[in-house]
Formats: C-alpha cells, sequence, structure tokens
C-alpha cells in the first residue's frame, strides 16, 4: 500500500509539470497563453526564432488579441534543436503535414509513461499512434477560430468547440484530468467524448468547406451562404460523411454542423438547415477566412491539403466510395499554391459546375 502511495503522489507531481506546447501557432499559442495565465508551468515550441525569441522576452511576450480575449504572457520558450527537459504531457499543434516529423523530434522528450494530445486538424492521431504509441496518444478536437499574426501575436477571433478523449473511448484519470484542466483554463465548454473519433471525421468534412473559401474572396459565412454553392457543400460533405460511416464510425456535429444532414440519401432541406447554422456561428466571429486562405494568399505557403482532407480520398477509394468533389478541390488547391489560378469567388462556381 505505501508503495502504491509514492506511485500514486509521484504521477501526480508529473501531473503537476509542466506542459510542452510544440507547434507555438495559432492553436497551440491560444491554448498556452491561457495555461500560463493561469499560471500552469508551460514550455513552448517553435521552429520560427523570432517568434520563440519574443514569447521568452519579458519586454514583448506572447500576445492575444481579438474579441474573446486579449493579454500578453511570457513564458520559457525554444527551437527544437535547443530544448533538453523531458515531459509528461506534450500538446502537438504543429500543421498536419509536419506531424510525422514534430513526432521524431519530440519523441525523445517525452517520459515513457506520457502522452502527445494532438491538437490538430484531420487523422493525425493516426499518425502520432505510430510514432509515439498508441498508449502515448491522445485525441482533441477544435474549432475556435485563431491566426498567427506574426512573432508574438495571435489573433484568437471566436470561441468554438472544444472535445478531448481517449483513442479507445476510455474515461481514464488522465483524460478526465485533461479535460478539467482545458474546461478551467481555457474553455468552460470543453467536452469529454467517448467517441473522438466521430468529432474528428466531422471536422474533416467541415475543414473541406473550409478549403472551399480559401480558393475565394468572399469570408467563411458569405461563402457558405451563397445558396448556388449548396450542391457543392452537400458533394464535399457527403463523401467524407459516406466514408466516415464505412469505416464504422459514428459522426457528431457541433458549431452548427449536422453530420446527419449530409449522410447519403439526407434531403435538401436538412442541408440546407445546417448550412444555415454554420452560417450563424461564423457570422459574427472576427476570423472571418479559413487558414486555408490565410495560408494561400496572406503567407503563400502550401497547404496541408494532401495531409488532412486528402487523407479520406485512399480510404474512400478501399470501400470502393467515389470522392470526385474532394479530390477536384484538392487539385484546385495545388493549382492556387503553384500560382496559376488566382483567388475568386468563381473558382466555387466552376466547382460546382464541373461537379454538376
Amino acid at each position: 500500500m505505501a508503495k502504491d502511495a509514492e506511485q500514486a503522489e509521484a504521477r501526480a507531481a508529473l501531473d503537476r509539470g509542466p506542459i510542452l506546447i510544440w507547434g507555438a501557432g495559432a492553436i497551440g499559442g491560444t491554448i498556452g497563453a491561457h495555461l500560463v495565465r493561469a499560471r500552469h508551468a508551460v514550455v513552448f515550441v517553435d521552429i520560427v526564432e523570432d517568434h520563440v525569441a519574443a514569447i521568452r522576452d519579458p519586454s514583448r511576450g506572447l500576445a492575444l488579441e481579438g474579441p474573446v480575449a486579449s493579454f500578453t504572457v511570457t513564458a520559457p520558450a525554444h527551437t527544437p534543436a535547443t530544448l533538453q527537459v523531458v515531459f509528461r504531457r506534450v500538446f502537438l499543434c504543429v500543421k498536419t503535414h509536419d506531424t510525422e516529423a514534430a513526432c521524431r523530434q519530440l519523441l525523445p522528450h517525452l517520459a515513457p509513461d506520457g502522452y502527445v494530445l494532438s491538437l490538430q486538424n484531420g487523422l493525425c492521431e493516426r499518425t502520432i499512434a505510430a510514432v509515439c504509441g498508441a498508449d502515448r496518444t491522445m485525441g482533441a478536437f477544435v474549432n475556435f477560430g485563431a491566426d498567427w499574426l506574426g512573432p508574438g501575436r495571435i489573433l484568437y477571433g471566436n470561441r468554438g468547440a472544444v472535445v478531448v478523449g481517449e483513442l479507445d473511448g476510455a474515461a481514464t484519470p488522465r483524460v478526465t484530468a485533461l479535460h478539467a484542466l482545458l474546461r478551467d483554463t481555457f474553455e468552460p465548454d470543453a467536452v469529454l467524448t467517448p467517441n473522438i473519433w466521430g468529432y474528428l471525421w466531422g471536422k474533416l468534412a467541415y475543414s473541406s468547406l473550409l478549403y472551399a473559401q480559401g480558393l475565394a474572396e468572399k469570408g467563411i459565412a458569405d461563402t457558405l451562404a451563397r445558396p448556388e454553392l449548396l450542391p457543392l457543400i452537400r458533394a464535399l460533405c457527403g463523401e467524407v460523411m459516406a466514408t466516415a460511416r464505412a469505416e464504422g464510425v459514428a459522426p457528431l456535429g457541433f458549431n452548427g454542423f449536422d453530420p446527419a444532414a449530409f449522410m447519403p440519401g439526407a434531403s435538401e432541406h436538412t442541408a440546407r438547415a445546417s448550412v444555415a447554422k454554420m452560417v450563424e456561428f461564423n457570422r459574427p466571429n472576427a476570423k472571418t477566412h479559413s487558414g486555408i486562405w490565410r495560408d494561400l494568399w496572406v503567407r503563400r505557403r502550401a497547404t496541408p491539403a494532401d495531409a488532412q482532407i486528402g487523407a479520406v480520398l485512399p480510404i474512400a477509394r478501399a470501400h470502393g466510395i467515389a470522392t470526385p468533389a474532394l479530390a477536384r478541390l484538392i487539385a484546385m488547391i495545388h493549382e492556387a499554391e503553384r500560382g496559376t489560378r488566382p483567388m475568386s469567388d468563381d473558382n466555387l462556381t466552376e466547382l460546382t459546375r464541373i461537379l454538376a
């Protein structure tokens, strides 16, 4: 009994230890700043040296801006090459296509009984589990709006769903503690779920709409509100939902997105109702355009399209499900990345016409 008590105390001490935020951009910076403000020990890692320097500089710090929260914190920050400590809790917040490389870099800093929490978009938990081990992987889904504006500056534009869960749905002490941490420091309505895969597949469908907006001039709400795009919206979400169902996943909704409205056989009326709710959710947000749009037209860099929504294509193919809308959308994104397709609302009119 004494040994058990000692082990419990040792584990509790680790739970009180610092949290490693790997990727201090929009998601990692926003959540990490809230943790620091709540007096939790946080260490940031990022590849942008100027951003790292700002976070740890008492005269600058990491500043959140926007209507949800506006404050500045300072914290220890490193590039991957300068980090030396081992952590039990690692929050992975890098772009989807950087997941495997980041996991291999952080692996030496992950305690044997620690875990990596995927605060990302896509099916990154599969990659993390392959590199770090399934028992050291935790799932999460986030839909709040944030943008990295520059070194030490992040726009926190709107609140959104925050969900955590074990990959197998178990209600473990560690996921219960994690849920309480996020609820108490960042998002009061954070959800603990036994079906994290349902949320991740739901977000994949919603993400396909954000990629579509990335090709357009109008923002998220105005793009979704275009009535002539309803067939395109139904096609994109329908391909993802059909694949999720074939995988045995029960997709879950959030912030206006209703998976049932885009399942095979769903009516146009139910789809239109869900789109209206998504427009209502996005309309007042300070973050008006998707991160994809920002990647393409502001930061002028490649998007994670292949690693994110592109991950659906081979899974669908294995089930004999056609994905013409997703495939053509990804091709158009790559054209924009290469500079051969300009930003235009007409891009989505063209895509809708091709799929007719």
